[in-house]
């Protein structure tokens, strides 16, 4: 005899994975919820890219605007800003540190401000002549060529004679 097949006894009937109603939801809330972050992950990116071109063209206008309104002022004090030229740097008084008889580990000016290391006897030093800061001549030749101030109190080595030359040059 052959079995007969009711249809409640179909396969699909027979199926255990019975379709939740409350599933179907949560599935389809998941990519809105993927396609929520991306979207905002990208509105955030956009935010943070127009606030830093933002930046950058406020400061391109800016320089724009004062080399072209103020032409003198912006190359003389780019000029004064700029470091010493090698002549003038040798022109700076050098000596040879020899310590004092009273106290040799006294305050800041008994060691170089840039390699921070203290001055011992022998060492070839370079005295700034505004503001008498001392420093190693190796060390402070690295630091003129680029800048033209102290490097401790940024007192200017440039005198006003110079600014006077470079305006009456412009």
């Amino acid at each position: 005899m052959a079995p007969q097949i009711s249809p409640s006894s179909s396969p699909s009937a027979n199926c255990h994975h019975h379709h939740n109603p409350s599933q179907a939801p949560s599935q389809a809330a998941e990519p809105i919820n993927f396609n929520i972050m991306v979207i905002v992950a990208a509105m955030l990116c956009a935010v943070v890219c127009a606030l830093g071109l933002n930046s950058m063209l406020q400061c391109v206008f800016q320089c724009t605007h004062r080399a072209i309104t103020e032409p003198r002022q912006w190359v003389v004090s780019r000029r004064l800003n700029s470091g010493l030229k090698k002549k003038e740097m040798i022109a700076l008084p050098t000596a040879t540190y020899a310590t004092s008889g009273s106290s040799p580990s006294s305050s800041s000016a008994a060691g170089c401000a840039i390699c921070l290391l203290d001055f011992i006897d022998g060492d070839e030093i370079r005295l700034l002549p505004k503001c008498n800061h001392r420093f190693h001549v190796a060390c402070i030749d690295q630091w003129l060529p680029s800048h033209s101030s102290c490097p401790t109190c940024r007192h200017r080595l440039k005198s006003n004679i110079d600014l006077d030359q470079i305006v009456t040059a412009l």
